[in-house]
């Protein structure tokens, strides 16, 4: 008679499906390419319900409509702290702009829309920018930033946490944030290198500016990646710890970068062939890098809500100290020295001893016949 087949991983398959024998949601035991398959699925599938394509849209058209008053608040706001960085400043700011947006947009884009944007408000003065600039940078700025804060929240299922006019003014708060904060950053950022080089002795000059050189595009590139990281964490209402967003952030730039690619190329061979859309090329060009953009911040999002599905992250902290408080407005007469013990190394929960005083009955029974037959005992 022959032996019983090993059906150990037909078990684990038919685990891991729906009654129906379709393949269901979760990670597959001893499988790791069929996992990685269903991650990428499942991304996908709740990208699409989440209409994507739409929201990248929004995105795309609040962004372009946003560039303008952003560039005029922040390069007024920056002619005001200017000089606490040395000369020259807003210059080597615009330069290094111009430089690093024409690693990620077209030339057109780049000679046309961002560059001439950012001479003519450098050349008007800072006279009107905080007034009128800056309320509409507010408005359309804070707009997309909307767009991402309900892109996310909705791929993490907690579209319904928050009142929707608290959402909207959640969005505006976040974007004066990044205002406040890219205003002092962006000069550290474009003069870095400078004030590194300054400080180098003579014979480390040349190969610490090597190292500057090589090392600055992917400096700038994980400033993004943190940033973008700390986007996904604060604009969740129940949030989740920040290096488990991290991997969603690094698909979205990863995306963005091949889109990116793969549109310049395009572009460039459309150009050559003599086929243009004339003056609205570079408007164009520009929304369709802005799409690429939206498109992979919601696709990061989306991919940190199926790995949060998919592995569930352990209870924070606070999140333990919560549960234990609730449980203890449920049961007033609960002891509180077992499980403030327990806070320190797992999840609280409320154990029979600490109801009881911490002591089972048994051994209360061994301490009162103790107390009876002690020798310090007075005799009655």
């Amino acid at each position: 008679m022959s032996a019983p087949a090993d059906n150990t991983s037909d078990r684990d398959t038919a685990a891991a499906s729906t009654p129906d024998g379709e393949p269901g949601p979760g990670p597959v035991p001893g499988r790791p390419l069929r996992t990685a398959w269903r991650v990428v699925a499942r991304t996908a599938g709740k990208a699409w319900d989440d209409s994507i394509f739409g929201k990248s849209a929004t995105a795309a058209f609040w962004q372009t409509l946003s560039l303008p008053p952003l560039v005029l608040a922040l390069l007024g706001s920056l002619t005001y702290i200017a000089g606490w960085f040395g000369p020259n400043t807003l210059d080597i700011i615009e330069s290094k702009i111009v430089t690093f947006s024409s690693t990620l947009f077209s030339d057109n884009v780049v000679d046309e829309i961002i560059a001439p944007t950012l001479t003519d408000i450098l050349n008007s003065g800072h006279g009107p920018v905080v007034s009128v600039g800056f309320l509409l940078s507010l408005w359309a700025g804070s707009s997309a930033i909307s767009t991402f804060v309900d892109s996310i929240v909705e791929a993490h299922g907690q579209q319904d946490a928050r009142n929707p006019v608290w959402q909207r003014i959640f969005a505006l708060l976040l974007y004066v944030a990044f205002l406040i904060v890219a205003v002092f950053v962006l000069p550290l950022v474009a003069l870095g290198p400078t004030i590194i080089g300054r400080v180098l002795p003579s014979s480390w000059f040349e190969i610490g500016s090597q190292v500057i050189d090589i090392a600055y595009y992917p400096g700038v590139g994980l400033l993004l990646i943190v940033g973008l990281t700390t986007l996904y964490k604060v604009a969740l209402h129940t949030s989740l710890p920040w290096h488990r967003l991290l991997g969603g952030s690094l698909l979205a730039g990863v995306f963005f970068m091949l889109a990116s690619a793969v549109l310049r190329t395009y572009l460039s061979w459309v150009t050559g062939t003599g086929y243009t859309y004339g003056a609205l090329a570079a408007p164009i060009a520009f929304l369709l890098f802005t799409f690429f953009l939206g498109f992979a911040v919601v696709l990061g999002a989306e991919f940190n809500a199926t790995v949060q599905e998919f592995w569930p992250a352990r209870a924070t902290r606070m999140d333990q100290v919560k549960g234990w408080i609730a449980e203890k407005a449920a049961d007033p007469g609960a002891g509180t020295v077992g499980a403030l013990g327990r806070l320190a190394t797992g999840p609280i929960r409320i154990a029979r001893s600490d109801r009881d005083g911490g002591e089972s009955p048994e051994k209360r029974q061994v301490t009162r016949d103790r107390q009876d037959h002690s020798p310090l005992r007075k005799p009655s």
